[in-house]
Parts: C-alpha cells; structure tokens; sequence
C-alpha cells in the first residue's frame, strides 16, 4: 500500500491502494461517517501518485509519456491483482507482493503473462500492521512510524505451477544503496512537477522507470524522486494502483528483485498529501531483508507436499 503514501488522497482510495469495494476499512466505516476521513487519510500513499487518466508510473515533466512505455514482453513475471495492484513471480507456485496489496480480501485469482491463475492461498508476514482508523487522519507522524515498523509483504501460492513463465531471482545482497534500480506499474501516473492526479484510472497501460536508491533502512529500501538535472534520464516513481509492484536490479546479467513498493513520506496534515512530485522520499519492502522467511515459506511447502497422506 504506500510510498508514504498511506496518507489518504483526496481520491477516496484507501492506502492499501484498492478500490472501496474492496477494502475492509471502506466497508468497516461506510455507515459510521468515518469513510471520507480514513480513506483519504491512509496508504495511497503507498503507491501515491497519478495525474493521467490512464498511464502508469509518475514521470519527469520533460521527458515524453512515450519513453516511459513498456511492452510486457519485457518483465512476463510481472503479476497484476484484480482491480489494481501487482505481485511478481519468484517461483512457480509463487507470487511475492505487498501485504497492504492483498490483505482485507478474497484473492481468487491474479494474471501471469496475461492469463488467470487461481490462487491457492495468501500468506501475509507475522509482523505486517494495518493502519488503525485513528491513524488515517490528522498528522502524518504516528502513521508514519507504524509504516517504519510494520512487514509489508506477503506470498500468494497458486493452485498449479506456472511453466510457460521463468520466475525472476531474488536479490540477496546487501549493497543496494546507489544503485539505480527499475520500476515498473499499470497504476496512475502524472508528472513531478504537478503529481498524481487523484481522478487516475489505478489500471491503465504498463510503463517503467528509473531511479537511484537512497539507502537502506533495516527492511526498507528509500528513494527520491529527483527533479533535473539531477534526476536519472528516465527518473520516475510509481503511482496509486502499483502497490506491490517490483524494484528491480541488474546483477549478474539478469534483473532481480530487490524491492516492492509500498509507501511515501510525508510532513504535516494528511489531508494535504500530493503524491509523485518531485523531492518524494518513498519506502519500498527491501527484499534482502525478507530472504529468510520467504525461503522458509517456500520450502515448508514443499516438506507439506512430500509428506505422504495417512
């Protein structure tokens, strides 16, 4: 859900970056007269920023829309979640997302490679927090620091293996702070100069982008969106709609996945949050950091299959 960006926009999207129908916090507060406030006060800020109808990615405002599209032939591993949202493929029977993404929902399904495949389960990390309603208005502070604390990410089994798609690795490293990692989204888009619009379609067509790490911090990964010169030639950071969307890293000849997007920062109010403009500090889930228990979910699955039915 958040680049900081689990600040609620005035779009009404919740911060978890799916639509009212299918946030458990729109339907919790729908009668209680909370609806307006906690979902304009939250996550999307995790993947917050959008100013075109229908584009993905936040781009710089000098360089065209055009340089920025992708065809999907260049990341096939790329998972879309119904309605909004990705994942990305790390094994056959594996998607890896944001917690904020799939939690609060039935997930039946999600597309590889333009086809369904039925999902099996849903398993979201012991030490993910949703953000309280109290939390979702008023001063960005307190939010924030359960966002710090929080484990956003989560693993979606699928009911058959996926065989006509390779998987990406994961990047296992420790040396990610100034390297320019690859973004990529379907989510809204706009421009730093003037940010996500909140009327963006949080489904459009696939773009990419670029953009130098900050640092790490414990199990985030920060970057900024620079304005030039200082930006990367094709600088960008991702919209509402792209949560859990993939940072990738070239090591070795071959993308990894070193990250997932997840929120943006922010000072002051909440209701006077803008994603996407240029200066954004955003948090992506640092997958490194993660390695252990994804490898231990992976593999207590496959001890599980092994066992022999009594």
């Amino acid at each position: 859900m958040a680049q900081d960006w689990h600040r609620a926009l005035r779009n009404d999207v919740p911060a978890c970056g799916q639509r009212k129908r299918h946030c458990r916090y729109h339907r919790r507060f729908a009668n209680a007269g909370e609806q307006a406030v906690a979902l304009r006060n939250w996550l999307w800020l995790l993947a917050a920023l959008a100013v075109l109808p229908a584009n993905a990615i936040v781009i710089r405002a000098d360089i065209a829309d055009a340089d920025y599209r992708a065809d999907a032939s260049e990341l096939p591993a790329l998972a879309d979640l119904p309605g909004e949202g990705h994942g990305v493929l790390i094994a056959p029977h594996w998607v890896l997302t944001a917690a904020h993404a799939v939690q609060g929902q039935t997930l039946r399904e999600v597309r590889i490679g333009r086809k369904a495949r039925a999902v099996a389960a849903v398993i979201v990390h012991p030490d993910f927090r949703a953000a309280p309603p109290e939390l979702q208005q008023g001063d960005a502070a307190p939010l924030l620091a359960l966002l710090k604390i929080s484990a956003d990410i989560a693993l979606v089994r699928l009911q058959q293996p996926v065989n006509d798609i390779a998987p990406l690795v994961l990047y296992r490293g420790s040396d990610e702070a100034g390297q320019v990692a690859r973004l990529y989204g379907k989510g809204a888009s706009g421009n730093g100069a003037s940010g996500q619009d909140a009327a963006a379609s949080h489904r459009g067509e696939l773009r990419r982008a670029d953009n130098r790490l900050l640092d790490s911090d414990g199990h985030w990964l920060r970057l900024r969106f620079d304005a030039p010169p200082a930006a990367e030639p094709r600088e960008g950071m991702q919209g509402n709609g792209d949560s859990g969307g993939p940072l990738l890293l070239r090591h070795g000849g071959r993308w990894q996945v070193a990250g997932l997007m997840s929120w943006q920062s922010w000072q002051g109010d909440l209701s006077g949050f803008r994603g996407g403009l240029y200066g954004t500090t955003a948090y992506a889930v640092r997958v490194s950091a993660f390695a252990g228990w994804i490898d231990a979910t992976l593999a207590a699955d496959t001890v599980q299959k092994r066992r022999p039915a009594r």
